[in-house]
């Protein structure tokens, strides 16, 4: 029987890459997100994929949108927010606080209102990011909130089990999260990583995908976060 994935945040970035390696491998998808125009241009690329419109910040809508998924085997969770970023003498409470609403508090509920059509034995995987595992200058509020996010693995995977729970700690990823600097300040930004990284260059999402492949195929991977970053957290 195909085994059903549904991924939050399926409709750009490392979710959508997910969506497109796990339907290779023979599952079947459902990808949500919040913007129609994005989830319209997603299904178009993907084909035969489940599509549900879904604000992963309002509670009330994760609920529903869970609840009309059907069983679900396997739930990933790609949520990002590049909120708090910045030097902790610069950065601004509200700004933290809205990193914790956009990141930690999204992947909490959803992995709440998951539960219920959860197979009980299948998983759950979140994606938080290097920051939380990295010294990287100017990251403490962005590492705040990555690192609830990893923190709740091991606690859930003890919790919730026979479900196993797992994580990937993406590194410097071309996504669309980068959108917020020019093209050319982008392409700086990319390249200084690139020559700092061990393995010479920023990630793709479909390294960051594999990595999400690869928790949900290996039943013997429970309560583990890993952090597919190239290396980058060794020379930061």
């Amino acid at each position: 029987m195909t085994e059903h994935v549904f991924i939050v945040g399926g409709t750009s970035g490392i979710g959508l890459a997910a969506a497109a390696k796990l339907m290779r491998l023979g599952y079947k998808a459902t990808i949500a997100g919040r913007d129609p125009a994005r989830l319209k241009a997603a299904r178009h690329s993907l084909g035969d994929v489940g599509a549900v419109v879904m604000d992963a910040a309002d509670p009330i809508a994760v609920k529903a949108a869970f609840a009309g998924a059907g069983p679900i085997d396997h739930c990933v969770l790609a949520l990002g927010s590049g909120k708090g970023a910045g030097p902790l003498h610069d950065v601004e409470i509200e700004a933290v606080r809205r990193g914790f609403e956009e990141k930690t508090l999204p992947h909490i509920a959803c992995a709440k209102a998951a539960l219920p059509t959860l197979r009980k034995d299948g998983s759950l995987t979140f994606i938080s990011a290097v920051s939380a595992y990295a010294a990287l200058p100017g990251t403490a509020g962005l590492a705040a909130a990555n690192a609830a996010v990893a923190a709740l693995v091991p606690v859930l995977a003890a919790e919730l089990r026979p479900l196993r729970v797992n994580g990937v700690a993406p590194g410097v990823i071309d996504t669309p999260w980068w959108d917020f600097l020019p093209a050319d300040q982008r392409r700086a930004v990319f390249a200084g990583y690139a020559a700092r990284t061990p393995v010479g260059r920023i990630g793709r999402p479909e390294d960051v995908a594999d990595a999400i492949a690869f928790l949900i195929g290996n039943g013997f991977m429970n309560g583990e976060t890993i952090v597919c970053d190239g290396g980058v957290r060794w020379a930061a």
